[in-house]
Parts: C-alpha cells; sequence; structure tokens
C-alpha cells in the first residue's frame, strides 16, 4: 500500500520508468533523506547522487521513439526548445540536458517537474521584445538572454490579466499574422487570445484543432502538438489544412528511424531539419543529404527520390560534413576521412578510399561545408568552409594545399552550400541565400533575400 501510494505521488514525467526502477528511486530518495538527517558534510556525496540521476534520467529520454513535449518555445536566435520534464533539448538534434542549466533559477523557485507553456514575446517596440516566458502551476518567469528578470517569477494573473493557471500551451503571434501583436494561450479545449498592447483577452474556439499540449511558431507558421503529433493551423482561426496529423519526428527531429508510415520523400523535402550537405552534379542533379537519407532531384525535372544514404553509398553509411562534385565524382568529407564515388547507376566507391582529408586535399580541421563552381573560371578550385572563414584548394595541383584564407563577413556559420551556372547557393538553417560568384559571397556586407529551403529548392506546400 505504501509502495502503490508513493507511486501515484510520482510527478507523470516519471512514468517510462519500470517498476523496478521506481523502487531503486524510491529507496536511494529515502536513504538521501536519511543521510542528509544525520550527517551534516554529506552535501557532497548527495550533490553526485542527484547528478548521476539526472544523468541516467537523460540518457532515457529519445525524442526519436515518439514523445510527448510538454512545451515548444524558439530562442532569440531562432533555435527551437523542446521541453520534456525537468529536461530541455535544443535544436532538431542532440541529447537532452537540465533545463536549469540554461534556465538557473527555475529550480530556484520552483521544484522543476516541468513546464507547462513557453513563448518567446518577439514585438519590436515592447519593453519585454525578445524576452522568454515560462508557465509552471500558477506562476510566469521572463528571462532576458538567459537571465530571470528582476521581480519574477510573478503570478500569471498579474502579468497576463484575464489568462488562467496551469496552461498546456501558448505561442506569439504578430500582427499581422493576428489581427493585434497577440499571445494564443491553450488549456484544453479552450483557447485565448491576449492583446499584448491593450491586455484584452478574446476566447476563441478552434473547432478542427485537437487539444494542444505544446505549440510554437515557426519559419511564420504555426504548429500545435498532441502527443508526438502535430498539426499546422490557422492563428486566427485554428483552421487545420491539408493532411494532419504528422509525425513531429518526421519533421522536427533529426532520428535514424522514423514512423513506420513516414512517406520518405515528404519526410525529407519538407523537413524542418537543416540540411548536412548538399550538392549538384556536371548534369545538374541535385543531392541533399540530411542525417542517414538524402534527397535526389534530377535535372530537366521536378521529381525527388529518397532513400537511406547506405543504400547509395553503403561505404560512407550516414552523417556526411560536406560533400562537393568534381569531374564527375562526388567527393563526400565525414570526419577526418574523404570518400569518393564516381557518378552513375549506381555510384561507384573509388579503390583506396576512404583516405584522411588532410592527405587528399591538404586541409585539416572540422569542414562545415564545401563546393567547386564547375562553370566558368575556377573551374578546378574546391572552396571549404570551416566557420567563418573559407579557404581553397586547387584540385589539379600536387600535392593539394588549403590556400587564399579569408574571412566571411555575413555568417558566423554556414551549414551547406553548392554552386551552379547561376552562381552559389548558401544554406544557413531553413534558409538559404544566392549570390552571383564566391567573391560577392566572402565580400558582401549586406544579407541577400532569404528563400526557404523546403518550399524553393524542393517544392514543399506547407
Amino acid at each position: 500500500m505504501q509502495e502503490q501510494l508513493l507511486l501515484y505521488l510520482l510527478p507523470s514525467c516519471e512514468a517510462p520508468w519500470t517498476r523496478g526502477r521506481l523502487r531503486m528511486k524510491l529507496l536511494a530518495h529515502i536513504l538521501g533523506l536519511c543521510l542528509a538527517l544525520a550527517l551534516t558534510n554529506a552535501d557532497h556525496h548527495e550533490h553526485h547522487e542527484h547528478h548521476d540521476h539526472h544523468a541516467h534520467h537523460a540518457a532515457d529520454l529519445d525524442r526519436c521513439e515518439g514523445m510527448e513535449m510538454d512545451a515548444v518555445a524558439v530562442n532569440e536566435e531562432g533555435i527551437p526548445y523542446f521541453f520534456k520534464c525537468d529536461h530541455l533539448f535544443k535544436g532538431f538534434h542532440g541529447k537532452a540536458e537540465l533545463s536549469n542549466e540554461t534556465f538557473a533559477e527555475l529550480d530556484d523557485h520552483h521544484h522543476l517537474g516541468h513546464v507547462d507553456a513557453a513563448f518567446r514575446m518577439h514585438y519590436e517596440g515592447q519593453a519585454d521584445h525578445d524576452h522568454m516566458f515560462f508557465f509552471l502551476d500558477n506562476k510566469v518567469f521572463s528571462y532576458y538572454q538567459h537571465k530571470l528578470e528582476e521581480g519574477y517569477p510573478k503570478d500569471i494573473s498579474e502579468v497576463f490579466p484575464g489568462i488562467p493557471d496551469h496552461l498546456e500551451a501558448a505561442v506569439e503571434c504578430p500582427k499581422p499574422e493576428c489581427d493585434e501583436d497577440s499571445v494564443i494561450f491553450f488549456k484544453g479545449h479552450e483557447i485565448f487570445h491576449y492583446n499584448v498592447r491593450t491586455k484584452a483577452v478574446e476566447e476563441k474556439e478552434f473547432k478542427s484543432m485537437p487539444n494542444c499540449t505544446s505549440a510554437f511558431r515557426f519559419m511564420e507558421h504555426y504548429y500545435c502538438f498532441h502527443g508526438h503529433m502535430f498539426s499546422k493551423f490557422d492563428p486566427k482561426t485554428g483552421d487545420v489544412h491539408g493532411k494532419y496529423p504528422k509525425e513531429a519526428r518526421d519533421y522536427f527531429m533529426r532520428c535514424s528511424k522514423f514512423s513506420d508510415d513516414s512517406d520518405h520523400v515528404e519526410r525529407e523535402r519538407c523537413s524542418r531539419v537543416h540540411l548536412d550537405a548538399i550538392t549538384s552534379d556536371n548534369a545538374g542533379n541535385i543531392y541533399a543529404f540530411r542525417g542517414h537519407h538524402f534527397l535526389r532531384k534530377d535535372e530537366g525535372n521536378d521529381t525527388l527520390k529518397a532513400d537511406t544514404i547506405e543504400s547509395a553509398f553503403k561505404e560512407l553509411h550516414s552523417e556526411v560534413d560536406a560533400v562537393f562534385s568534381y569531374d564527375d565524382h562526388l567527393y563526400m568529407i565525414k570526419d577526418e576521412q574523404l570518400y569518393v564515388y564516381k557518378v552513375g547507376e549506381p555510384h561507384t566507391h573509388l579503390d583506396g578510399y576512404p583516405k584522411p582529408v588532410k592527405t587528399e586535399l591538404g586541409i585539416e580541421g572540422h569542414i562545415d561545408a564545401a563546393f567547386v563552381c564547375e562553370h566558368g573560371d575556377g573551374a578546378h578550385i574546391a572552396h571549404f568552409i570551416k566557420g567563418n572563414h573559407i579557404y581553397d584548394v586547387d584540385m589539379k595541383a600536387s600535392p593539394r594545399v588549403q590556400k587564399n584564407e579569408r574571412p566571411i563577413s555575413l555568417f558566423k556559420k554556414v551549414d551547406t552550400a553548392m554552386c551552379g551556372p547561376g552562381g552559389v547557393k548558401v544554406i544557413v538553417g531553413n534558409h538559404f541565400y544566392h549570390f552571383d560568384n564566391v567573391m560577392l559571397f566572402v565580400a558582401s556586407r549586406a544579407l541577400p533575400e532569404q528563400h526557404r529551403v523546403s518550399l524553393e529548392l524542393f517544392g514543399c506546400d506547407h
């Protein structure tokens, strides 16, 4: 009976643990309390037990298994934060870490079992522009540049009058996407539009939407998460158009395996996870790599094909760092190794590869992107991007050496890039930027027009 009561009292975030591990956790917890009472010098020991427990719990949190998030918000740099229990996933891949490592005061003021809802206030001209708000039970926390604002936490009713406690989701909605600069709050089937300027609250009914367990705005679209599924919705009406719900891990997570009914082409062209590498061969065919999969788009038609990297490049297996095309070959860099394939059906892996990148290309260190502009002058020069610097390697030289190092003024980091007859496409996150040539890319001081990778490269309409 006592064990059943203790299990009942555990927070829901602990539910995935097995009963045996729960017993161990409860026993460790009770022993820890006894030691704390008996020994005044137990703080150091207890700290290590606490750390080990959370490290173990973090290892259990695998978002690729299908997971319902407690809250989602985008930080000031556009990186999504996914909250689960007392942990946080930053971006679309990577392991969980404790939320209080980034937002320390959450645990100082509140036993952080989970975050109910979160959003970033993004309205220029407002005093709390670019502040991140977190909702826990009846309290709200306001952070600016990861530091808790003075006077917080406060009651939700004080900061957002008319908004109930124990929320399930929240998302910012700037004008004109909403009629006025607003925040949309979700609690069960109740939807509240909160006017940021006037503080007026309008309760709405979103009939075609499921109850949201978390919500966020990304690339001017609105997503309601329910369980490990999501639906894209109109923030004014709540209307859901298209084939929804969809699997969250197919579009917002980088996984080696996806749901059983996942449409590989649809997933890869519409994924919000950034590309690892992209290139086009002499015929104009585009190859785009992400995680364990790649997309191929053939020149002259809009047909897309998706497959695992291992199926076409089995020696490489997955997870490439950079790819470039030169002289009818694909040069593929993974870690410190270079793989070379002759373009064809199927692609042929050259004997003797992989070889060290430093030996073959004369360049060392992690490479973020690589490309060759095979049309026009410099057709034998390979360009390599590392951080915010670019280097050149003459592919005809022997031995090959890196030279002509220059800083890139516009970007701190590039995910990937490719070059074709129309110029250089530089991809950062979910967007790409076009430059007429390499010199303009390196020397430009003004950012050119931003284009969406999923829409304008791969024709995704949602």
